[in-house]
């Protein structure tokens, strides 16, 4: 299945994207959030769908796709997890995952606008596959962590290098800012996805490719990902990991380049979908 919320921000209702086409669920009753994936709601959710497809409506083309999973308790990202962006950056290979946070509050959905924070002159891109945890995790056997795994997202990792690298503190700074989490269209199931471990993730700046790697080039893989966050803490439903960027990010490039208002990224995975963000200025509310 491939799961999608739709409708305006704090007030997005529940879809299915079927052969290309969003459908309204919104009469399941249940948001995608902790108790519904903690509760076997994939199953469920599978089961209305089957009773209701002839009755299913179809969702307008012109309403705004959000995040595919209501807000999680926790957004787990990892750094320097392929081989070649580890190379461009200059950092040698982590001999275990690096592990930092995004904020609840920077989730989007996929195609809104993405806001330059003030006073920001390094804001960067980074193409990842996210997954989705399915079941409360705590200290996972790498053998078994794929049971924990709900399904995968495109995530664009919008990273503030100036306020991740050099000020003070830990990389969160960079990295929580609002509008720096856009997740979706989709949330794809795992049964969906062939090989996790051989899809083509991509992004383009202005229609310039700028990144375009695989996930055989992870350093650590989705098991290993799963079981080894769990040891640190305990994953809930609905939350968050995302595995890491591939080469081509803009602190990579000779020079570093970065974006600016009017700017427009476009990203893909394989069986994921694609999404589309314009960057703004930030401005007062």
């Amino acid at each position: 299945m491939k799961l999608i919320r739709y409708g305006q921000p704090k007030a997005e209702k529940t879809g299915i994207n079927i052969d290309g086409v969003n459908y309204d669920t919104s009469a399941f009753g249940e948001d995608y959030n902790e108790q519904f994936f903690e509760t076997d709601g994939l199953s469920r959710l599978q089961n209305f769908v089957d009773e209701n497809k002839d009755n299913l409506k179809e969702i307008n083309a012109d309403e705004r796709i959000g995040c595919p999973i209501a807000r999680p308790s926790k957004i787990v990202c990892i750094g320097l997890n392929y081989k070649l962006h580890a190379e461009e950056t200059g950092a040698p290979l982590p001999p275990e995952p690096v592990v930092f946070f995004k904020s609840t509050t920077a989730l989007t959905g996929p195609f809104d606008d993405i806001v330059i924070p003030k006073d920001s002159v390094k804001t960067d891109w980074e193409v990842e596959l996210a997954i989705v945890i399915g079941k409360e995790a705590s200290y996972v056997d790498e053998a078994e962590a794929m049971e924990y795994v709900a399904g995968y997202c495109l995530h664009n990792d919008v990273s503030e290098r100036e306020f991740q690298l050099e000020r003070n503190g830990t990389w969160d700074k960079g990295k929580g800012c609002d509008t720096f989490a856009p997740v979706g269209p989709w949330m794809v199931t795992k049964d969906e996805i062939r090989d996790v471990h051989n899809l083509r993730l991509w992004l383009s700046l202005n229609g310039k490719m700028v990144q375009d790697g695989n996930t055989s080039d992870f350093i650590f893989n989705v098991p290993f990902l799963v079981a080894y966050v769990s040891k640190f803490m305990t994953l809930l439903p609905g939350d968050i990991i995302s595995t890491g960027t591939p080469a081509g990010v803009g602190l990579g490039m000779n020079p570093p380049m970065y974006l600016k208002p009017g700017d427009v990224v476009e990203l893909g995975i394989d069986g994921l979908g694609t999404a589309k963000q314009n960057l703004r200025a930030y401005s007062k509310k």
